[in-house]
C-alpha cells in the first residue's frame, strides 16, 4: 500500500510541477504579449497611416501636419486653404498619397528624424 502511496505523491508532485511551469510560462506570454502590443500601438506606423489617411481626407485643415508636430506647417496648410479658396487642398492630398506609399522606416527618417515638412 505504501508503495502505491509513493507513485502517487511522486505522480502528484510531477503534476503540480507541470502546472507551476505552465503557469509561468502562461504569465511571461501575457507580459510578452503586453509589452508588444504596446510597441505596436505607439509605432511610427500608425502614425503614418493617421497622418495619410487625415491629409487625404481633411488635408486643407492640416491637422495631418499638426499630427506630426510640424505646427507652423499646420498653420500655413490653413492659411493657402483660405486663401485659394480651397485649391490648396490639393497639396496634402498628393501629401496624403506620399506618406502612404514610403516604407515606415523611410517615412520615420523623412519626417519623424528629418523634420522635412512638405513632400
Amino acid at each position: 500500500m505504501e508503495d502505491q502511496n509513493t507513485g502517487y505523491d511522486s505522480t502528484k508532485r510531477k503534476i503540480d510541477e507541470n502546472a507551476e511551469n505552465f503557469e509561468q510560462q502562461a504569465r511571461n506570454s501575457a507580459n510578452e504579449f503586453k509589452e508588444g502590443w504596446n510597441q505596436a500601438a505607439h509605432t511610427q506606423e500608425n502614425k503614418k497611416v493617421l497622418a495619410g489617411v487625415l491629409a487625404i481626407v481633411i488635408g486643407s485643415l492640416g491637422i495631418h501636419k499638426f499630427i506630426l508636430g510640424y505646427t507652423q506647417e499646420g498653420i500655413i496648410q490653413i492659411v493657402i486653404t483660405f486663401v485659394t479658396c480651397g485649391i490648396g487642398g490639393i497639396v496634402p492630398l498628393i501629401e496624403g498619397i506620399i506618406y502612404l506609399t514610403k516604407s515606415d522606416e523611410e517615412f520615420y527618417q523623412t519626417y519623424q528624424v528629418g523634420k522635412k515638412g512638405w513632400f
